[in-house]
């Protein structure tokens, strides 16, 4: 897989002129400051799908909900693959109500029930036939589709490293400008998380679903992780 490196550089010099306590001059202190993004392609996705369903009493609108979401669990566990995982991440049953100009108190007019179904996907390949299967077996919720590392940490381990190896090139770096080497490192502080980024289209094209009989189009781009790592130096006179 590639990755890409894009360093965000901050130098911020500190050289302390303080006296300690013992008359001694304080060490010398240089700060630098360095980020590394590593980017892989994704190995894991995460698809909602859902059923929507309105009717005048609420066990009407269950049952009915139970039986459409039913057959699109059905769908989806045909195309979906051994590895496939499905979780339910919400359930709802709302009623709906007429309101009245002259103040009268809402009448009733039916339930609304929601259930929303999240498919974990390791085999991107499948992506298009779940949404799909979805769609055709009656999913009417807002799809969403979430591109992730089945192992983040390792990657950010590496932009870790090459953080930090980047905040020691640019401490020796100001070090050698200012007429200075560096002695010591005296503190090292990691930071950074890694983002998901799904563009708009990916997001139109999963919820429009087939066109004129074709696979649903998925593009799982890269996902960018970032660390970064503040650094302190000592520096000394060459």
């Amino acid at each position: 897989m590639k990755h890409l490196i894009l360093p965000v550089l901050v130098l911020v010099p500190a050289i302390a002129s303080a006296k300690t306590l013992a008359g001694s001059p304080a060490p010398a202190i240089v700060r630098v400051s360095a980020e590394a993004t590593v980017s892989r392609a994704p190995d894991r996705v995460y698809i909602d799908v859902g059923v929507r369903t309105v009717a005048p009493s609420p066990n009407v609108a269950a049952a009915d909900n139970a039986t459409r979401l039913a057959r699109v669990i059905a769908g989806v566990r045909k195309v979906s693959g051994p590895g496939a995982q499905l979780t339910t991440t919400g359930y709802t049953m709302a009623p709906q109500y007429q309101y009245h100009s002259d103040g009268k108190p809402p009448t009733p007019t039916g339930y609304v029930v929601t259930n929303q179904v999240q498919v974990r996907l390791d085999d991107l390949g499948r992506i298009a036939a779940v949404i799909d299967a979805a769609n055709g077996a009656g999913a009417n919720l807002q799809q969403d589709l979430r591109f992730a590392l089945r192992d983040p940490q390792a990657v950010r381990l590496r932009a870790l490293a090459r953080a930090a190896h980047r905040a020691r090139e640019e401490a020796d770096a100001l070090a050698t400008a200012l007429g200075l080497r560096v002695v010591r490192i005296v503190s090292v502080e990691a930071g950074g998380t890694g983002g998901v980024r799904v563009g708009p289209r990916l997001y139109q094209q999963a919820m429009q679903g087939p066109r004129a009989g074709s696979p649903t189009p998925i593009e799982s781009g890269t996902i960018p992780v970032s660390a970064s790592v503040n650094m302190a130096v000592v520096v000394a006179p060459r």
